[in-house]
């Protein structure tokens, strides 16, 4: 049947959001499911007011449950769900719920039952027990053993069982079981034997550590039969001090040289014997030879001045750090004097050249731990949102500095985040009520009844765009109003011929023993007298004409009731 769409000014009924007072502190989502009724992807806590400024989010009161910041919608009906019985007539029901800000359309209409026969009538139940398992366990006690049953029939008869498919009891055995040897924990290290690595010899000897354990957590019994097993493995370990360093090798002098020239040609001039630290060298921060490295003796000459001479340099002292900090490595240092000879004051000897104290840094060392400390927090991004509520983001980077060389991550979060409100609305589209019925078929022109005439007339309803507010989109399609031609048939006597049964109703109401379902044998009144069109467009039949079919085949009832069994009991 064709419909003449007649369009008109839109004019959106509104739905009004107005605060009143104060609202409620609710946590806030920012999607709301409308076939489950969940909130998801949480923004924090607000005023509700705040949070519903945008349609598409939900909330969460103080009652635990989800709520809708939209226009009122039915979520989709739910799927049947099995007949109540599994034997016989019962019913099955199916439920829609409403979710949103107001009420529903016919809000009444949460819940639907119709009729169902159980199938599980040979339903069999639990079948016989199987055999018990064998004990868990083979020696001691705290053993159990299983045993299990099978509900027969399909899925759906499941039910017909009651009681647990599977049950346990406890088993004891006649013999005590072995308890095999567990090691107990390791002891402490012990010292290392030596304090350091020598490698002077002809085989390099490190010093070692040990530590012990006992096979006694517990150990293994010895009067069980069979006996416990005693623990696998050493009960001694031995590691090589390799983190040691090298030991000190001190020095000592080789032989005294053949005595020189004398050292002046005037004065009393020296003969300088000399040796060398190298039988063996210093090494690994052993001492140096103690004792002058040259040795004079008198020559008889003219007096002359004596110049100094160096002393060999000490050993190297302690490093400044057991370990290099970031941006400062340690250092070490060793000296020297002027007394090998002093310089002499009459005449007057040069003194010696060149620096009495030497440095050097401690490259050798381990770097020492950098724990990671936070970096600025960065500023909250802009409002991601243009309408109602949204999530602020502020991040920090562990990167002053950033942990090295074993030390520790930064502790604490690297993102904070924050609730803005815009303080806007957003905005709401509309959204198409259901059509009203169709008003009564009249004259087109005049204001004239034509009921039980051959003459056609039109009829119209009328439908209105809901909850549109803040700037949201106006429904789409443009017709408020549907007209069509028809002729005004209401309660007219025609002839017609029996055309079989209506579909079945709906169990109403939907509980209690009153519960019952209806269908009408269908009367097809016969408008062969009426044009099928009217102006051109396909005619519609309105209103309920008193149809005469005669009686119903085989003396028939024109309308069966039949009672929905077994509904459940109203609240």
């Amino acid at each position: 049947m064709e419909v003449l769409s007649v369009p008109g000014v839109l004019l959106p009924v509104a739905l009004l959001l107005v605060s009143v007072g104060s609202s409620e502190c609710v946590r806030c989502f920012a999607q709301f499911n409308q076939t489950l009724g969940q909130c998801d992807e949480e923004l924090g806590e607000v005023d509700e007011d705040d949070c519903c400024q945008n349609p598409q989010y939900g909330y969460q009161a103080a009652d635990g449950v989800c709520h809708s910041c939209g226009p009122p919608l039915w979520s989709p009906w739910s799927p049947w769900s099995q007949c109540n019985v599994l034997c016989g007539d019962g019913v099955m029901q199916r439920t829609r719920k409403c979710y949103g800000a107001g009420e529903c359309e016919n809000a009444a209409d949460a819940l639907q039952m119709q009729p169902c026969s159980g199938s599980c009538c040979d339903a069999q139940g639990w079948g016989l027990w199987l055999a018990w398992s064998s004990c868990s366990v083979t020696c001691g006690g705290g053993g159990v053993r299983r045993r299990e049953r099978v509900c027969s029939g399909p899925p759906d008869c499941r039910s017909a069982c009651s009681g647990p498919s599977e049950e346990t009891e406890t088993c004891p055995t006649h013999s005590t079981c072995p308890v095999h040897g567990v090691w107990s924990s390791w002891s402490g290290w012990s010292q290392c034997s030596g304090l350091c690595i020598n490698d002077q010899s002809d085989d390099v000897i490190v010093p070692s550590r040990k530590r012990h354990r006992s096979c006694s957590d517990p150990a293994p019994s010895v009067d069980t039969v069979p006996p416990g097993n005693r623990c696998p493995g050493d009960d001694v370990q031995v590691q090589d001090c390799s983190e040691l360093p090298n030991c000190p090798v001190d020095g000592r002098w080789g032989a005294w040289s053949p005595p020189g020239p004398c050292s002046v040609s005037c004065g009393e001039g020296i003969q300088l014997s000399i040796r060398k630290c190298d039988n063996p060298a210093p090494k690994y921060g052993g001492r140096f030879c103690d004792g002058p490295s040259a040795q004079s003796s008198p020559c008889p000459e003219n007096p002359c001045p004596v110049d100094g001479f160096w002393s060999g340099w000490s050993s190297w002292g302690e490093c400044s750090s057991s370990c290099i900090p970031q941006g400062n490595t340690p250092i070490r240092t060793r000296r020297r004097s002027c007394s090998n000879p002093g310089p002499s004051s009459s005449p007057p000897g040069r003194h010696c050249e060149g620096i009495h104290r030497q440095t050097e840094t401690c490259d050798h060392l381990p770097h020492c731990p950098v724990d990671g400390v936070w970096g600025s927090w960065s500023s909250f991004s802009s409002c991601p949102v243009t309408c109602g509520v949204g999530l602020q983001e502020s991040i920090r980077l562990c990167d002053s500095p950033a942990p090295k060389h074993g030390g520790r991550p930064c502790p604490g979060e690297r993102r904070q985040t924050n609730i803005c409100t815009t303080n806007v609305h957003c905005p709401v589209d509309g959204m198409w009520s259901q059509w009203s019925p169709w008003k009564p078929c009249t004259h087109p022109f005049r204001d004239k009844s034509i009921n039980c005439q051959l003459i056609g007339g039109k009829q119209t309803r009328e439908r209105e765009c809901l909850h549109q507010a803040h700037n949201g989109s106006i429904c789409s399609g443009e017709a408020l109003t549907e007209t069509r031609v028809c002729y005004d048939v209401n309660r007219c006597y025609l002839k017609g011929t029996w055309e079989g049964w209506e579909s079945w109703s709906l169990c109403s109401p939907t509980c209690g023993e009153r519960s019952k379902r209806f269908r009408r044998r269908y009367c097809k009144p016969d408008y062969s007298s009426y044009r099928s069109t009217i102006r051109g467009f396909p005619a519609a039949f309105f209103g309920t004409p008193q149809a005469d079919c005669g009686l119903p085949p085989d003396g028939g009832k024109k309308v069966e009731v039949q009672p929905c069994v077994n509904a459940p009991s109203c609240p």
